[in-house]
């Protein structure tokens, strides 16, 4: 007996669907994305974000749910770090994560680098590194001080993810299954993104992704590794230790780096726009 189910499905969802049975691509309806007609089913993805699917065998092609998605392999992952320090660089990773990958990063207990103490990210970022297809950005301060006069903090984080994913598809073969740690709604994402020449889409966004997603984990670990040197060599330069976050503590020591240095080169360790600089100016 025919029957229809209609579903809201992920960007990543409606890609995986798409290229899995895009063998079966029928002309394109009014108002769709794509149009598959199937044994006993036809799956038709509307422009609206809901994916129709109506025949008398339609449970064989209805996507797994979310919650089976974490255990997909190979899957792509991004995260970024910095973007809560009033000191240093904003750093998002991606990266790629294969089956045979797994028992390696089990071992090293991957999971939100917010769950795991720096003394530790500093021990097995590096590992990460050497054992995943991954690519790095690193925003110093200079510059994002200058894009953030015409973009805000989201518009920035989506610029980067992008290009983090845009630069791994160069390195390796992107797997249908690409997650990003949801910072904005996805309509939003991709707004953000129109004027860019390239665009990766078919992502999936979830929320609180890194502790759900082995690939969005490694990826925290990697770029608060990537974080933590920076700020090693910024303190080094400078001979001050920068303290993380955005607290009192924070504006102490950004005090003691306006008095020796001077402004100008606050803008170079600092992200200008917080409020901290607001308070720290009442104070110099």
């Amino acid at each position: 007996m025919a029957e229809t189910k209609t579903l809201k499905l992920t960007g990543a969802q409606e890609e995986q669907l798409f290229q899995k049975y895009r063998d079966y691509a029928a002309k394109t309806p009014q108002y769709a994305k794509w149009q598959l007609k199937l044994p006993g089913c036809v799956i038709t993805c509307y422009q609206s974000g809901k994916t129709v699917f109506q025949g008398n065998n339609i449970s064989q092609y209805t996507p797994v749910s979310e919650e089976k998605n974490k255990d997909i392999f190979p899957q792509a992952g991004s995260d970024e770090v910095g973007t809560g320090d009033y000191f240093g660089p904003v750093i998002v990773c991606a990266s790629i994560v294969r089956e045979e990958d797994l028992p390696c990063l089990k071992e090293l207990g991957i999971k939100d680098s917010k769950a795991i103490p720096d003394e530790r990210i500093m021990k097995i970022g590096k590992t990460l590194m050497e054992k995943l297809d991954h690519s790095l950005l690193i925003l110093d301060n200079a510059k994002y001080n200058r894009i953030h006069d015409s973009a805000n903090m989201n518009a920035i984080k989506a610029r980067l993810h992008n290009k983090a994913y845009c630069n791994l598809s160069k390195k390796a073969s992107l797997p249908s299954l690409k997650i990003i740690d949801q910072f904005c709604a996805e309509s939003s994402y991709y707004r953000y993104l129109q004027y860019e020449e390239e665009v990766i889409r078919g992502i999936h966004f979830e929320t609180k992704a890194e502790n759900k997603y082995i690939s969005v984990g490694a990826s925290s670990i990697i770029a608060r590794y990537a974080f933590l040197t920076c700020m090693q060599n910024l303190e080094d330069r400078y001979g001050l230790p920068l303290i993380k976050g955005a607290s009192s503590e924070t504006d102490a020591c950004a005090i003691e780096f306006v008095r020796k240095f001077g402004w100008e080169e606050l803008s170079k360790v600092a992200k200008m726009h917080f409020a901290n600089t607001k308070k720290i100016r009442e104070l110099v």
